[in-house]
């Protein structure tokens, strides 16, 4: 029993992963699942869909492994943060589908409760903004708007989780009801400074404690997986929220180390130790990780779309047929032309926080073509990247004695575009560590659960396993960087005037 399970549950498909007792990634299956939009700015899944291609993918990766349950220590579960599911606690049917963390339908809500001027509370108790990006009002919604939910969920009947919550919940027949602290502190109603949900914030939105989990360590006892599921029961022995996952995963140990994770969206997490560090440039204050009782915080920046605009440059404009197309296209692009492109099609995250912004483009020629697009969609996510790094070292550097941060380690899909690695190095004008793993999410649930298996080292040991594959060094001209950061900056207040 040497090997490990990492289920990596993301916004557009769901992925099972094994590790063997080197941390070297075995096989791998994975699933795509529907996508629902049932109105503009609104997103959802079907928690059936999750569950589904959750199970089937575990199954498939252990044959292909050429596996048994028997061979397996342990679990570990990374997931889409703040997406939100409320299910019956006797029959686990959900009430309706699981509202998406990229969905806006909250924007009104959130709206009335920072002209009420409950924000500072909030962030204050949560290191969140009021925006509905997160859980708290998302839960709020389905309890005011699906017909009976209220009462029930104060009598008791329902449930609320994470997507996290809501899979050990399904793995383990129902016997368990907790999260992690990660997840925990994106829900919008966890106090992270004293480590426990929040009565006053539950008041506010109205939310009854009953329906909330019990939150544990990200390296805890989650349970058993049913017997019938894998053939035996498997202890889950890990959770982590998916870009605490990637931090994990890229050993960002040490208060100063910083990571960014381009999948559908972009996040970077800067580790700021164990106290929490406030933000005076609108990021988020957050929970990296925690281990045997002990909280190690982080500021984290949030871009909605980064690998999702070459989803759309695919599905939305059929301008390509791969992902991989993306890069060919823009190293041909032409270079005197200046497009901007400020994919703002779920609202601007940090540090901006608009919800109700959309995207456009910017200096469209006669001549501008797929080419032109393909680059302007892999440089927003270096721009984006910037106005995270420029909040974070602004937040980081209040203070004096605190580590340089000097490196940006990254992972993700987009990660392997050596162009967009390339083109970030030099927008940000700082080194870009591509790590040996680009599996970094999955990886990190697999320590978690491996280590409290006793399978894997400890974490000053697997700091150490961390293998860099490339360094992208900055190479740009420095007032060519600056005018092209100064443009982007301009069509950023533009979109935001539209």
């Amino acid at each position: 029993m040497t090997h490990i399970l990492a289920i990596d549950q993301g916004t557009t498909s769901s992925r099972a992963i094994i590790f063997d007792a080197g941390m070297k990634l075995l096989a791998t299956a994975q699933e795509e699942f529907q996508q629902h939009y049932p109105r503009s700015g609104w997103v959802e899944h079907d928690p059936a869909d999750l569950w589904s291609t959750t199970a089937g993918t575990c199954r498939e990766v252990i044959e292909r492994a050429g596996l048994t349950a028997a061979d397996i220590a342990a679990v570990g579960i990374t997931n889409q943060r703040e997406t939100t599911i409320v299910w019956d606690r006797e029959t686990g049917k959900p009430v309706q589908n699981a509202i998406v963390w990229q969905d806006r339908r909250t924007a009104e809500t959130c709206r009335t409760l920072r002209d009420a001027g409950h924000e500072p509370m909030v962030t204050e108790r949560t290191g969140l903004l009021l925006d509905p990006y997160f859980s708290g009002t998302k839960l709020k919604w389905i309890l005011d708007n699906v017909e009976g939910a209220r009462a029930r969920a104060e009598r008791g009947e329902l449930l609320f989780g994470t997507v996290d919550c809501y899979l050990i919940w399904k793995l383990t027949g129902g016997r368990v009801h907790a999260t992690d602290a990660t997840n925990a502190a994106r829900t919008l109603l966890y106090d992270i400074r004293k480590g426990r949900w929040s009565t006053t914030i539950c008041d506010l939105l109205d939310i009854p404690e009953a329906m909330l989990p019990e939150v544990r360590d990200c390296a805890a006892e989650f349970g058993r997986t049913r017997a019938d599921l894998f053939g035996a029961e498997l202890p889950i022995l890990g959770v982590a929220g998916d870009q605490q996952a990637a931090t994990v995963g890229q050993a960002c140990f040490s208060p100063g180390m910083l990571k960014s994770t381009y999948g559908t969206g972009c996040f970077a997490l800067l580790n700021t130790g164990t106290v929490p560090v406030n933000s005076e440039n609108r990021l988020l204050t957050t929970i990296a990780y925690q281990l045997d009782g002990q909280t190690t915080y982080a500021l984290e920046g949030s871009i909605f779309i980064a690998g999702a605009v070459v989803q759309w440059l695919r599905d939305g404009l059929g301008l390509i047929r791969t992902a991989a197309e993306t890069q060919p296209l823009a190293e041909k692009a032409d270079v005197a032309q200046e497009v901007m492109l400020v994919p703002a099609f779920t609202g601007l995250g940090a540090p901006y926080w608009r919800p109700d912004c959309r995207g456009a483009v910017f200096g469209l020629t006669r001549n501008t073509g797929p080419a032109e697009m393909a680059r302007a969609a892999l440089e927003s996510v270096g721009y984006q990247t910037r106005d995270l790094l420029e909040a974070m070292k602004a937040d980081w550097a209040g203070e004096a004695g605190r580590a340089e941060v000097a490196t940006l380690r990254v992972d993700g899909g987009m990660s392997a575009s050596d162009w967009a690695m390339q083109f970030l190095a030099d927008i940000i004008d700082a080194p870009v560590d591509r790590p040996e793993v680009l599996e970094t999410t999955a990886l990190g649930a697999a320590w978690l659960a491996g280590m409290r298996a006793g399978v894997y080292p400890e974490q000053a040991d697997f700091a150490k396993t961390w293998a860099l594959e490339r360094q992208f060094t900055p190479s740009m001209d420095a007032s060519l960087r600056d005018a092209k950061y100064g443009a982007w900056q301009r069509a950023v207040q533009s979109t935001l005037a539209f």
